[in-house]
């Protein structure tokens, strides 16, 4: 029986008026629950999605609830003519993007000799290539405005170098991820721009026994959700090229 999840209010809630925010993968999942925490501080959005567009739908609907613009933009982001399209399609609907969360990342389940070179790629492109794409494109007219934000997934492991056999692109991709952020916010910091990374263990929709977790039990949505505001805010202007590791502390060969 897995533990109760005790929710609390989120205390840091950015002023969003005004700016535009696009989550990649956010039809489903944890993608979805982080465009909706944008969307409660006042940010209009961008559903984005590959497949699921009636989940895209429902979630920018959603979204409106609070207020705010919301749209819904589909492509594959590990294309770079199909990204070019989905951010020219939000910009004609919402305008620039001044907030990316590169939320995308599929996990291969298997060994690393076991998983086929198609698994690798469709991990590593799906979790950094995306990654790259969606910044470069979003780039641009952040810098124009003189102010954006840039947030990418990692995985809490990935800080720590993790090198098991199981799902070894996954882990290689995110360290790689993780290096981009830094690499991205050395080359953004005269330009009003901060790019920074937010790293889950698990989140509530795992499907694991999570007793034996710190804290027993999983991230809540709203765990992952706080330091990505954070980050959004004015408070967090001076801060870039940094991870967070939503992990309630684990170590890794604990």
């Amino acid at each position: 029986m897995f533990p109760a999840i005790h929710r609390q209010v989120v205390a840091i809630q950015p002023e969003l008026d005004g700016r535009t925010a696009l989550v990649t993968g956010s039809a489903k999942r944890v993608g979805r629950e982080m465009l909706l925490e944008l969307a409660a501080a006042g940010a209009d959005v961008a559903v984005h999605y590959r497949t699921s567009e009636e989940a895209a739908a429902e979630t920018a609907a959603t979204a409106r609830n609070h207020g705010v613009e919301a749209t819904t933009v589909e492509g594959d982001v590990t294309e770079p003519d199909a990204v070019d399209s989905l951010f020219s399609d939000c910009e004609s609907e919402l305008g620039d993007v001044d907030i990316l969360v590169n939320a995308v990342g599929p996990l291969p389940q298997g060994r690393w000799d076991e998983l086929s070179l198609d698994e690798w790629r469709t991990a590593v492109a799906g979790c950094l290539f995306s990654t790259y794409l969606c910044s470069q494109r979003a780039l641009p007219s952040m810098r124009a405005a003189g102010w954006g934000r840039i947030i990418n997934f990692g995985v809490a492991d990935a800080r720590d170098d993790r090198a098991v056999p199981m799902n070894f692109p996954y882990f290689a991709a995110k360290k790689a991820v993780l290096q981009f952020t830094r690499t991205v916010a050395y080359d953004t910091q005269d330009d009003g721009i901060t790019v920074n990374a937010v790293s889950p263990f698990a989140v509530e929709n795992t499907v694991v026994d999570v007793s034996e977790f710190p804290r027993g039990r999983a991230a809540t949505f709203e765990d992952v959700a706080a330091p990505i505001l954070f980050f959004c805010s004015d408070a967090a202007a001076y801060i870039s090229g940094q991870n967070v590791a939503v992990d309630g502390g684990r170590l890794q060969e604990a």
